[in-house]
Order: structure tokens, then sequence, then C-alpha cells
């Protein structure tokens, strides 16, 4: 198993909200928490200022720093980001968390760019993790003990599935089917119901029943992450598909986020019943 040092350099690709969390949960372990600012958002640098990250230039630069690197991205990133970091590896990886939700396939792709030894499957349930009791991150591959031990006594509770890579990923997929694949049903039963003309009817009997308020709330808070979960639903049906189990449940729930994350102002209001 490959040893890390004792407070090693971690670096953080890239500090979106659950990324900017996760940093800032690693700073009591590490020696230093840095991201790549070339290319980032205002809003990216800005999460990143206010979880007391160490910027520096590029993806590059951090690679040759870091001990670690933590991959937390939208999964349809997730590939590009491990090629680009191997590449500025040169033969010298850093351990690798490829803590993204993709499928066990796309891990194996990542332990062939950096060698299995160096790789670490993460997932994360749960929002970004700010206090304790909220989230939970699943670990799998040699070096997993290793990585859980940096985020002790963080809101992070790691916890080891055991060496196999794509276990944690696994998992993922099949927890993401009903927190991201059920919403993006009820979107597709409204919108369907609302081409028909039965949507007030639809509405009541599910209100009679004690659903309607809940689902609503489940499918708005979807909306606005549709241009992310499009890709985690891509993830999960290949997933499915490699188990030899029916992905048409994800591979749709895609196809509802595509639409939506695409769909103007007067789109989202008159099929999909949201405000853009």
């Amino acid at each position: 198993m490959r040893s890390l040092p004792e407070r090693p350099v971690v670096g953080v690709l890239h500090p979106g909200a659950m990324g900017a969390a996760i940093g800032s949960a690693l700073k009591a372990a590490a020696s230093a928490v840095i991201w790549a600012d070339k290319g980032r958002s205002h809003a990216t640098a800005k999460r990143a200022e206010l979880a007391d990250l160490i910027a520096v230039p590029d993806v590059p630069e951090l690679t040759r720093r870091a001990d670690v690197v933590v991959s937390i991205c939208p999964p349809h990133a997730a590939l590009d980001v491990a090629r680009e970091v191997a590449a500025a590896a040169a033969g010298d990886p850093p351990l690798y968390v490829e803590a993204n939700a993709v499928a066990p396939q796309t891990v194996q792709a990542v332990a062939e760019l950096f060698g299995p030894e160096n790789v670490v499957d993460g997932a994360v349930i749960g929002p970004p993790g700010w206090t304790r009791g909220t989230t939970t991150l699943w670990l799998a591959g040699r070096c997993a003990p290793g990585v859980a031990e940096l985020f002790a006594g963080s809101p992070f509770e790691a916890r080891v599935l055991g060496a196999e890579l794509g276990a944690a990923s696994a998992l993922k997929a099949c927890y993401a089917l009903q927190s991201k694949a059920i919403p993006a049903a009820w979107l597709a039963l409204f919108a369907t119901a609302r081409v028909y003309g039965v949507e007030e009817a639809l509405r009541s009997e599910l209100d009679r029943k004690g659903s309607e308020r809940e689902m609503t709330t489940m499918a708005r808070r979807a909306v606005d992450r549709a241009w992310r979960w499009a890709g985690e639903m891509d993830e999960a049906a290949a997933a499915f598909a490699a188990a030899g189990l029916p992905n048409g449940f994800s591979t749709a729930a895609a196809e509802v986020y595509r639409r939506i994350a695409a769909a103007d102002a007067d789109e989202l209001g008159s099929v999909w019943g949201m405000e853009g």
C-alpha cells in the first residue's frame, strides 16, 4: 500500500460547492490544500477563498506539488480531468482520489492512467459537508484507509468499503437511482399530464395521498441540478448495464435532465412547469 507524508499537500479539482467543503475538511490533516486557478470562474475562486484554499496557477502546477489529488467535478468531465493530471504527472503520479459520481468502468479507466495502486475510488453521499452527521464519503482501493484517515474528525464521515476499485462508485450508482431517477420520473409524469390536460387532477390525487408537495419540491430541486445530473445518470446507466440489469431508468432520467438543461425559460414553464 502506498504511504503518504504525515501532512500531505492535497490538491482539489475543483472547488465547486462539494469540492470547497472537501478542501476545507482536509485542512486539518494536510500541510496545504491547493486548487488550480486557470480557467475557473469567479464563483469558484470565491468558494475557494471562503474555504481558505491556496490557489496555484494551473493543473500541471497542482499535480507537481500535490501528494494527493481529489477529483470532484461534474461526472461528464471526470475522465478529462484524470487525463490532464496523468499527463502532467509524467509517470510520477500523486495518489488520485476519483470522487465523482461515475460508473465502476470509469474508475477502471482512471486506474489505467495512474496504475491501480495510485487510485482510490470515492463516492460522496449527502450534501456538501460543513457539519457532522450529514455526509458520508465511501472509499475503496488499496490506499482507501490512508485517505479515510485524512478525514478523521472532519464533517465528512469516511468509510472504507474494501480494496476493490469500483465498489464505491457502484454504491453511488445504486443510490443515485432513487435520489435522481425518481425526481426525473416525477418531472416526466407532470409534463405528460400537462400535455393531456390532466395535471390538476393528477396533483389532486397525489395530494390526497400526501405526496404532491414532497414530489413537487423534489422535482424543483432536480431542475436546478439538471446540467450535472444528466451525466451522473449516464454513468449510473453504464453501471447497471455492466451488471446485466435494465438501465432504462437511468437512461430516461439522463434524457429528462438533458432536455431541462437545454430548455429556455418558456419551455421550462410550459413543458416542465418550472420557472426559469
